[in-house]
């Protein structure tokens, strides 16, 4: 699940051709805000999805412009900070069967590759390291324009929780994670 953290970390740091305004303009590097939000779920066979957040998180992208290229993005989260509607599923999210959190306490995503797919959407891949393990990860980014003083990114992607040996409660619970965030990236 902390792997859909990190995927936020990547759509930070996504080039596009900003609407109104043009990508040289807005270069530079970027803080993600706290205001930004982490979603994700898991489904449930038969039953409700479990779904949830996380409310610890950092991170800082750069833009680089119209070369995509040269954009780049880094991430962490803190899985202990997970928000959800039952206690219980907090706890059991936190406990060794999931992120093991006394032993592992932060996700963490560094991208190594930003890919310009539309005028205002990108693919990055990196390396999530969860739970003591390292994967290359993708994300889709979109850029949403301005927002709160700063730059609004829609960043989704899904995570396969058996890479990264969270895969308990298969397969009533799907082995998928899919993240679904909302970035916004303040100017450094």
């Amino acid at each position: 699940m902390l792997r859909l953290v990190i995927l936020l970390c990547l759509l930070a740091a996504t080039p596009f051709s900003l609407h109104a305004e043009s990508l040289g303009a807005l270069e530079g590097r970027y803080k993600v805000a706290p205001s930004s939000v982490i979603h994700f779920s898991v489904a449930q066979m038969g039953g409700q999805a479990i779904e949830g957040r996380f409310k610890s998180f950092s991170g800082q992208f750069v833009l680089g412009g119209e070369d995509a290229s040269r954009s780049s993005v880094q991430f962490s989260l803190s899985p202990g900070s997970v928000e959800a509607v039952d206690p219980r599923v907090e706890e059991f999210i936190k406990s060794e069967a999931v992120f093991d959190v006394a032993t592992y306490p932060k996700v963490s995503f560094r991208s190594t590759a930003v890919k310009r797919t539309g005028d205002d959407t990108a693919v990055i891949t990196g390396r999530l390291t969860a739970k003591g393990l390292t994967r290359d990860t993708k994300f889709s980014i979109r850029y949403e324009g301005k927002s709160g003083g700063g730059l609004k990114f829609h960043v989704t992607g899904k995570m396969s929780r058996a890479l990264f040996n969270m895969d308990v409660g298969t397969p009533v619970y799907s082995n998928m994670v899919v993240l679904d965030m909302e970035l916004i990236g303040k100017r450094d």
